[in-house]
């Protein structure tokens, strides 16, 4: 898979990006990684990609042209066009479910805004969806964006060693992960549930499941709307929630 990031901070997004399991990704060749400088196609002498908004208001915005021109370069390289996604806090949510979605894709572009945003008409004219990673706003769109990529490479073929490494995660499933715990096996009086140290694997799994399902409740009773439960797990899920509903 292929990921192109267009950006006014490349070197930013470069220095994240090669560290840990993402840069392993990219240097044993298990996802494409590359970020363009929008301002190499700034159309005056002075590099300038931003300006005044029409109707006044404050800051600046990134001005249309650098970035269709970005883009279109981009297409020329992979003679394709690829899904472009612009990082806005406009946008639909991000969640497990589209992660998923787009890690099938074979090339993805993410344009990261800065300043007060974007001209709409490039928006219009080029961007295929607008993602957000949250309610609320940050000075600009990379960090989104390599969450975003971050996100999609995980998921991809041999980026984990295991494909468990995500399968068991929060959101992967609509239910929260479930608590875990490593040595010692007591620690400041609080001791590690004896059933993970049982060797009983269906007791453990079950353990895991139940755990993940409590946490779901507590923290986030929307997402069990969309969980898949067995109809054992669906009884349990009741038993929580009459407990909960009798204190």
């Amino acid at each position: 898979m292929r990921i192109d990031i267009m950006t006014l901070f490349p070197q930013m997004c470069e220095a994240v990006m090669s560290e840990s399991i993402i840069g392993r990704a990219r240097n044993t060749g298990k996802v494409e990684i590359n970020f363009h400088q929008i301002r190499d196609f700034a159309i005056n002498k002075h590099n300038q990609v931003d300006d005044t908004p029409y109707g006044g208001g404050a800051g600046m915005l990134m001005m249309p042209q650098p970035i269709y021109d970005c883009f279109m370069k981009i297409c020329d390289e992979t003679q394709e066009r690829p899904h472009l996604i612009y990082m806005s806090p406009c946008g639909k949510t991000l969640n497990q479910e589209r992660v998923k979605e787009l890690s099938e894709m074979e090339n993805v572009a993410i344009l990261c805004g800065r300043y007060e945003g974007v001209d709409q008409r490039v928006i219009d004219e080029i961007v295929d969806e607008e993602i957000s990673i949250g309610d609320y706003v940050v000075t600009g769109g990379e960090m989104p964006a390599m969450i975003l990529a971050d996100a999609i490479s995980r998921m991809l073929p041999g980026v984990l060693s295991e494909p468990e490494g995500f399968m068991g995660e929060s959101h992967y499933s609509s239910l929260l992960e479930y608590p875990q715990y490593t040595k010692p096996p007591v620690w400041h009086d609080m001791e590690v549930p004896p059933v993970l140290a049982s060797g009983h694997h269906a007791n453990i799994k079950k353990w895991q499941r139940e755990r993940a399902i409590e946490r779901t409740l507590e923290r986030r009773p929307e997402l069990l709307e969309n969980a898949e439960l067995s109809k054992k797990e669906k009884q349990f899920l009741e038993e929580l929630k009459n407990n909960k509903a009798a204190k």
